[in-house]
């Protein structure tokens, strides 16, 4: 391969991932835009703190998706960063993880009017458990695939496999306890302790 081949690509990967970022973007606008709504013919009068505590779903909703999508963002930035050569098979699943982000407005908008129901809860955690899934597909094929980084090792699927059971039990959580609402979610925090103690036991079997 000629290093004008390999510049090409880079512009073509480069590319792409403004595209993917201009998503993550357009996700967060739309997550705001009902908050910036409620607004819309205010009166000058009005008292906001009543405004905040009558629409503390819809910001709670706000807050919540603008946490996930931020991590599943820096995931995805993490998972990349040695990644320099344009690939056929990890532009397919990052245009699929780029779909995930795009669709999250929607179960966020559920969250905020019927967060109780079960139905909401397998399309907003399961929104976010198909992005992660698709994330660490991702890493596996780079994993496997180094001639399209720089030579570094970044790309390690155990942490987005670790982020899948935590999203997995957060999922069977919060249907099979409801009262725990979407807090299950929190779980996610724990999933480098399970990628470390997954990789420790590893190390004991095949050292």
């Amino acid at each position: 391969m000629t290093d004008a081949a390999v510049r090409e690509r880079s512009r073509d990967l480069d590319r792409f991932l403004t595209f993917l970022d201009a998503v993550v973007a357009i996700a967060i606008t739309l997550l705001v835009l009902p908050l910036v709504d409620l607004t819309t013919d205010l009166p000058t009068d009005a008292d906001v703190g009543d405004l905040l505590v009558e629409h503390q779903a819809e910001i709670w909703a706000f807050l919540l998706s603008s946490v996930v999508i931020a991590r599943l963002w820096f995931g995805q930035h993490r998972t990349l960063r040695h990644v320099v050569a344009y690939d056929d098979r990890v532009a397919g699943l990052l245009m699929a993880w780029g779909l995930t982000i795009a669709f999250l407005p929607f179960p966020t908008a559920l969250v905020a009017e019927v967060s109780t129901n079960d139905l909401t809860k397998v399309l907003y955690i399961g929104t976010v458990l198909a992005s992660t899934v698709l994330m660490t597909l991702v890493a596996a094929v780079i994993d496997r695939r180094p001639g399209i980084t720089d030579g570094e090792d970044g790309s390690d699927p155990v942490n987005g496999a670790a982020s899948v059971v935590a999203l997995a039990l957060a999922l069977a959580i919060a249907l099979l306890v409801p009262a725990t609402s979407y807090f299950p979610l929190l779980l996610l925090f724990l999933s480098s302790s399970f990628a470390a103690g997954w990789r420790r036991l590893r190390r004991v079997f095949h050292p």
